[in-house]
């Protein structure tokens, strides 16, 4: 054995070496201030990185500084920056002075650090009061009391209205008649000040602000806190306006008149708010409605004792029928249509983000976290997609669930610390796999690859299931961590310490970058490459 023991290490040593490989540095670039605010253009070819003084912008593929300018320098009427929001489609920057009751604004041209305008006179405004009109290159500006319509380059007001509260959320342009459909929302910021809000769907000209017609809405329209991803959608299609939140909503887009609605106005009660959170909200505690052909299928949720599932018929509204009862569910994040079953999923994970403030030594920093929740009671339902009657209901996962999904036939669902496939006609389980064959800890969540791979995220790495027989294909064991994003073939994970991993599915290899506390990270829309902001430091990093 003593002989055998020094070579037993070798290869361990061997395999852990690969295990972490580092990713290739592209480049890096030191400036000459902190990092304090950064933002990555993700479909542009350049990012900023700025202190509260100073301000620099960089290209993307080279990382060379184009530009490196002083605050005071670019806005002489702003002593100091409290705040900085990058409008990439406008290729503007919001610079904020807070001055209770006599903020400055300065917008700054991003690809030069010109001064474009400076107003002191919009007040008490953050990113969720600005909606920037890429078809007419303006701003709507929410304030306590109006909307106000601006020209982007020059600040210039082109008109006012008193008669739609709260910021333009999703929107339809029409070149045609020069007019936007939108639906209101409240700021963060204004939350407390504005005055005679109302859920608010209209279509507004742009010519002079003047609504040409209004309704209301049941439900509250939002935005993620970090990612800012709309938790609604509005669409125009063959002369309705369709809005899909808490249920379907659908007007006429000459008139405004409601033709038929299917939504609800009750928000699930879950968790509390974490300890030192700013800016916090929880989501997909409900599944968005799904339409199959001229049908469409809502979950209604009129309380936490009055739960069911309604089919309707996507043109008229006309209810087809309604599932039986749903009992004390605080979650029904999963609903789907496959093989004339609607699957149900009753609790297992919502998605968490909020921003909380952190210290390290003398430095204090916002730190973003997206994290995930697990709701329990949990269980799976199939009802019948013909009559609404219940198919058959799972047992296995009244004690857990993280989440399921369904691809090529297969409905495998996890329950943490197993897969299972489940025969969608008659729920009877097909093969049980212990997702601990990855060797990744618990599952947190699940996910599809391709056309037959199960993606197991695990507490300490990424492994890969194959999804007709559960066999495990690929395992990557990494430190404690959370998903932070995906592309395509490309998983990141992240410690609590800002270090990060990322995968490649294909073969669950993964390369490692050790972050510093706070490092802010941004993975480039195709998956290719990492950004990573640290102290003065800016680091491009290869995936590859």
């Amino acid at each position: 054995m003593k002989k055998l023991l020094p070579l037993a290490f070798l290869l361990l040593a061997v395999s852990w070496a690969n295990a972490q490989e580092d990713m290739t540095t592209v480049w890096e670039t030191k400036l000459g201030h902190q990092i304090l605010f950064a933002g990555t253009s993700l479909e542009g070819e350049h990012s900023y990185a700025a202190s509260d003084k100073e301000m620099s912008l960089f290209d993307n593929n080279s990382g060379k500084v184009i530009w490196e300018k002083k605050f005071g320098d670019m806005a002489p009427k702003l002593r100091k920056i409290d705040e900085l929001i990058p409008f990439w489609e406008s290729s503007t920057v919001f610079l904020f002075e807070r001055k209770m009751g006599k903020d400055q604004i300065a917008v700054i041209k991003l690809e030069t650090g010109e001064n474009l305008w400076t107003t002191d006179k919009y007040q008490d405004l953050d990113e969720s009061s600005i909606t920037y009109i890429e078809e007419e290159d303006c701003f709507m500006i929410t304030l306590k009391k109006e909307l106000v319509y601006v020209r982007a380059q020059t600040g210039e007001e082109l008109w006012s209205t008193e008669k739609f509260k709260g910021v333009v959320g999703q929107y339809h342009f029409d070149g045609s008649d020069h007019t936007l459909t939108m639906v209101n929302f409240v700021p963060s910021a204004l939350g407390a000040l504005l005055t005679g809000f109302k859920n608010q769907i209209a279509k507004i000209n742009l010519s002079n602000g003047e609504i040409v017609w209004e309704n209301t809405y049941v439900g509250r329209a939002e935005r993620k806190v970090i990612t800012k991803e709309f938790l609604f959608d509005l669409s125009v299609t063959d002369n309705k306006v369709f809005l899909r939140l808490n249920g379907m909503q659908v007007y006429d887009y000459k008139t405004g008149a409601k033709i038929w609605a299917a939504a609800y106005d009750f928000t699930p009660d879950i968790g509390g708010k974490p300890i030192g959170a700013k800016a916090y909200g929880i989501y997909g505690t409900v599944a968005d409605p799904v339409i199959e052909g001229n049908d469409i299928y809502v979950i209604d949720m009129q309380s936490r004792s009055k739960q069911y599932v309604k089919k309707y018929d996507l043109q008229t509204g006309k209810l087809i029928w309604t599932s039986p009862e749903i009992d004390n569910a605080k979650a029904i994040p999963g609903l789907k249509v496959v093989d004339g079953k609607v699957l149900l999923q009753i609790g297992g994970i919502v998605e968490k983000q909020y921003t909380k403030i952190e210290r390290s030594g003398e430095a204090t920093y916002l730190v973003s976290v997206i994290d995930y929740d697990n709701v329990k009671p949990c269980g799976i339902q199939a009802l019948n997609a013909s009559d609404g009657k219940l198919a058959w209901e799972s047992e296995r996962f009244k004690k857990g669930i993280t989440n399921g999904i369904s691809f090529n036939g297969n409905n495998i669902v996890c329950s943490g610390k197993d897969l299972y496939s489940l025969d969608i006609a008659t729920g009877k389980e097909k093969y049980e796999v212990p997702v601990a064959k990855g060797g990744v800890g618990l599952a947190t969540m699940i996910q599809p690859f391709k056309d037959n791979i199960i993606v197991v995220i695990g507490e300490k790495g990424v492994s890969t299931f194959n999804a007709e027989n559960g066999d495990l294909i690929n395992s990557g064991k990494y430190r404690t961590s959370l998903l932070e994003d995906r592309v395509d073939n490309i998983v990141v994970m992240k410690t609590d310490k800002a270090d990060i991993g990322t995968f490649d599915l294909n073969t669950c290899k993964y390369k490692d970058f050790k972050a510093r506390t706070g490092a802010i990270t941004t993975l480039s829309r195709d998956g290719k490459f990492v950004y990573v902001y640290e102290k003065k430091l800016v680091t491009k990093l290869s995936t590859l």
